[in-house]
């Protein structure tokens, strides 16, 4: 068996630009050849496939399992017992350099927090010891590194530094 896949979380509330940013770090990561992972955890109901597909109909129907094969990839649903935790996710991930985790907020890794844009005051309470950086277009005080909303290579760098090369 292999070294565990580390992880790192990515917090901030809704509407903060998590979603842009990830996409913009994932793509850095990608270029740079790492295999990278996403977990986006969701406190909301969501349908499995297309509505009216196979998939989407054999899971309706009562499925406890559905595996939608295609060239190139392959998706999976299974019923459980209340709320998944990350460590079964993480476990079904298999050969990657990292797992990157929306949401899953209280679990205690590394977390980069996209906790505001200018003129948004809320922000997550994420332990200092938790935060890896901050991504923002407003000042935090905080030890972490902070880094702009576009500085998704000066993300990964720090990333590469601080969680990539302990594991390798």
């Amino acid at each position: 068996m292999g070294k565990p896949v580390p992880v790192v979380g990515l917090a901030g509330y809704s509407g903060a630009g998590k979603t842009t940013f990830l996409e913009k770090l994932i793509i850095e990561l990608k270029g740079r050849g790492y295999r990278i992972g996403v977990i986006k955890h969701t406190h909301h109901n969501v349908e499995f496939d297309q509505p009216g597909k196979d998939a989407w109909r054999h899971a309706r129907a009562g499925a406890d399992f559905v595996a939608l094969a295609a060239p190139g990839g392959y998706s999976l649903f299974k019923k459980t017992d209340g709320d998944p935790g990350p460590g079964v996710l993480i476990s079904m991930a298999g050969e990657l350099d990292l797992i990157i985790v929306e949401g899953y907020k209280k679990e205690n890794w590394p977390k980069i927090e996209v906790f505001y844009r200018l003129g948004t005051a809320e922000r997550l309470d994420v332990p200092e010891n938790e935060l890896l950086a901050v991504v923002s277009d407003a000042p935090y005080l905080t030890t972490a590194p902070r880094f702009a909303l576009d500085d998704a290579a000066g993300v990964a760098d720090h990333i590469e530094q601080a969680v990539l090369r302990k594991i390798r």
